[in-house]
């Protein structure tokens, strides 16, 4: 959906007046997964010279090398050491400074880096990698076979008590043949386990420092990080790409106040804003540039299933069809925003099922009727949680909980600073309800799984023994038509049971200077300044 801003001025107007009455915790500024986009703007189109000539065969010689940027960033990192990290919003700034053995694509494919070639055995157990030659770690150590498998088997957890990333637990062994060659045997077959595989490798002779001074293989390099303030990173000279990076230097500045990064940005403070609002790129359209893409990702206000009354699917059911995500697009997204059915996002549409966004039209009687069989006939009262450091999950709520009024729910927001989100929220799981947005993958099963009984994330708490079945079977099944199916049913069932209100996906964009080029947009979260470059 893709709308433009006729009537929503005095849809938000009469949204925040009515809110007011209802929002009861302190204010708060803004975070990771999502943000949105307007129509990329074009490029001026060459002409006879006029008044700048020069300038205009500049542009057209091509990427200009060397000079800084700064970028906004909403929020500190959660961890540094690149096997840890768990929040989206760290994960899109280390990827500049951490590659794997592949690394993705803006289509969502994969391509090697630490990696040069790779083969997979025909039964898919076995992974063997040849290593790129003479590839360096920031430190000026060249990557060993003995890296590679230091580092698959650290986030393995072979040797220790548990693995550091849960994908990894698939690996049976990592065995090193020759001074190029890194063979992987997993326990089962796992279908997206190559994706899985760009994440870091790092230098052995790091152990205890990972953390304090992160070192890869990638285009930057960490120079330091002064929390509530900066990360910054600069051009790794020895890349294996001699071609790339252009730029020297690159800061993230971390400024949780949205509206002090708007300024920052207009007054030339920040170079390039990340998922900027709609209403600032129709201010700001005369002096920048926004490009824009679909971001794979799904906003969603989450259930948890193990509190009354949410362990009632008539509840979870009335909930949804009290709520209208159209009118939440309209009036938070300025209309860029695609509406969604279930935990995935159209972006990845070979997989996606579709038909699923229309179930839960809103529906005002019918959610009463439902809380009325459920045993809530008045309705009840309830909280939902949000990251205060994330205005669009906090305007969202805002929304949802003036809907939820007309249903006879009662809704108090609860701010919560970030940190305190991961880790009594999403590890703690204590929560009614939360807002929160799921950043895109590069394979369904990582989008999908996150709902099985036994993923230690489920911070749900859903369970259903046939989708666990679907989901075990499709990431072994190597016929590709059949696994889409699956994923397709696992879509259906998530669309029933409803565990969560699945809001939108937002698009995606990009604000910066006409004079800075060379943005990727990817189907992940992630800032890729290798290809960022100033024109003349």
């Amino acid at each position: 959906m893709r709308k433009r801003r006729s009537k929503q001025i005095v849809v938000v107007l009469s949204i925040i007046l009515s809110l007011l009455l209802v929002l009861t915790a302190c204010g708060g500024t803004d975070t990771p997964p999502a943000e949105e986009p307007e129509e990329p703007e074009e490029e001026p189109a060459e002409e006879e010279p006029a008044e700048e000539p020069e300038e205009e065969e500049e542009e057209s010689t091509g990427p200009v090398y060397g000079g800084e940027v700064t970028v906004y960033s909403p929020q500190d990192p959660d961890f540094l050491d690149p096997h840890k990290y768990v929040a989206s919003g760290t994960e899109e700034i280390m990827l500049n400074v951490m590659e794997g053995l592949v690394k993705p694509t803006p289509e969502g494919g994969l391509i090697p880096a630490v990696a040069e070639d790779y083969e997979i055995s025909e039964d898919g157990l076995t992974y063997t990698f040849d290593l790129r030659d003479g590839i360096k770690f920031h430190n000026g150590e060249e990557v060993t076979v003995e890296d590679v498998k230091y580092s698959i088997e650290r986030m393995a957890g072979i040797g220790a008590e548990e693995p550091l990333k849960v994908d990894f637990e698939v690996v049976e062994k990592v065995e090193t043949p020759d001074d190029d060659t890194v063979v992987i045997t997993l326990k089962s077959r796992d279908a997206a386990f190559l994706t899985y595989l760009y994440n870091a490798i790092i230098p052995m002779s790091n152990e205890g420092n990972h953390n304090d001074n992160p070192i890869g293989t990638g285009p930057f390099k960490f120079v330091e990080y002064l929390p509530e303030q900066r990360v910054v990173l600069e051009k790794f000279e020895d890349y294996w790409n001699e071609e790339t990076p252009y730029l020297d230097k690159v800061t993230f500045s971390i400024m949780p106040d949205r509206e002090a990064a708007v300024l920052a940005f207009r007054s030339g403070q920040l170079d390039i804003y990340p998922r900027i609002d709609h209403i600032h790129i129709e201010e700001l359209s005369e002096e920048f540039r926004f490009p824009t893409g679909l971001e794979n990702l799904v906003q969603l206000m989450g259930m948890n299933l193990d509190r009354e009354p949410f362990d009632d699917i008539k509840v979870r059911q009335a909930v949804n069809y009290a709520v209208d995500t159209e009118e939440i697009i309209e009036a938070v997204a300025y209309g860029y925003g695609v509406k969604l059915g279930s935990n995935f996002s159209p972006a990845m549409e070979m997989y996606y099922q579709e038909g699923l966004e229309d179930v839960y039209d809103q529906d005002i009687e019918k959610a009463k009727e439902l809380l009325t069989e459920a045993g809530y006939p008045e309705g009840f009262s309830t909280t939902v949680s949000v990251p205060s450091n994330y205005a669009f999950h906090v305007d969202t709520a805002q929304v949802i909980a003036s809907q939820l009024a007309k249903a006879g729910i009662d809704v108090e927001i609860e701010l919560v600073e970030w940190g305190v989100w991961l880790e009594r929220i999403y590890a703690g799981r204590d929560y009614d309800m939360t807002i929160i947005a799921f950043t895109g993958k590069l394979d369904p099963h990582k989008v999908l799984y996150r709902y099985q009984t036994d993923y230690r994330r489920n911070f749900f708490n859903y369970s259903n023994e046939t989708y666990d079945q679907i989901i075990d079977d499709a990431i072994v099944e190597t016929n590709q038509d059949t696994r889409i199916e699956l994923y397709k049913e696992a879509q259906t069932i998530l669309n029933e049971e409803v565990p969560a209100v699945y809001i939108m996906d937002r698009e995606f964009n990009i604000g910066m200077p006409k004079n800075i080029q060379g943005e990727r947009i990817y189907p992940i979260y992630f800032i890729d300044m290798e290809y960022i470059h100033f024109v003349e």
